[in-house]
């Protein structure tokens, strides 16, 4: 009985902080949070936070981290540019969480422009990024995360940080998944 209601409690907190956190708070959602129990077996239902190409630019600029563009633009519906446009915070978050883990120079070559394998974890949803392969980069990721083997598909080798973002080495870039920040 105790552990129900400081679930519910919890679910209730948590659900309010996220809802005030992302803009989306009503009077509706405040009144019906505390009703909503926290299932112990339910998937985490985590708010999202989607930026805009010149506030996700603005902040990688600020951590470090460039981008190129085979095309020179950042138009989202274009495959040749490289756009930010509704990329995940988390995401930009990432990088610059890996330029100062690993003292690299990250040089961004895809984004969420169309053009890429779709997918709930994709580039076009905002969760990952493309980087140049450098040599500090590349023996950065190998010598610090897991190897976890091949990409069905690809066959791209994977390597998992302690986090759980995704590092893979396809044959011209990092392709790199962020489900979170990284310590950040």
């Amino acid at each position: 009985m105790t552990v129900t209601r400081t679930r519910t409690r919890l679910g209730a907190l948590l659900g309010g902080a996220v809802l005030a956190t992302t803009g989306v708070l009503t009077a509706q959602s405040a009144v019906a949070a505390p009703s909503v129990p926290l299932a112990a077996d339910a998937p985490s239902a985590v708010a999202v936070t989607k930026l805009s190409h010149s506030d996700a630019a603005n902040r990688l600029r600020a951590a470090g981290v460039s981008w190129t563009s085979s095309g020179g633009c950042s138009d989202r519906n274009t495959p040749t540019c490289t756009s930010f446009e509704q990329i995940n915070l988390t995401t930009v978050q990432g990088a610059g969480t890996l330029k100062q883990a690993s003292g690299c120079a990250l040089t961004i070559t895809g984004g969420t422009e169309t053009g890429h394998a779709s997918g709930a974890y994709s580039h076009w949803n905002g969760y990952k990024l493309d980087f140049s392969p450098t040599s500090c980069l590349s023996n950065y990721i190998t010598g610090t995360f897991s190897n976890i083997g091949p990409r069905p598909g690809d066959g791209a080798q994977q390597y998992k940080s302690g986090s759980g973002n995704i590092y893979a080495r396809e044959s011209n870039h990092w392709d790199v998944t962020y489900y979170n920040c990284g310590g950040c």
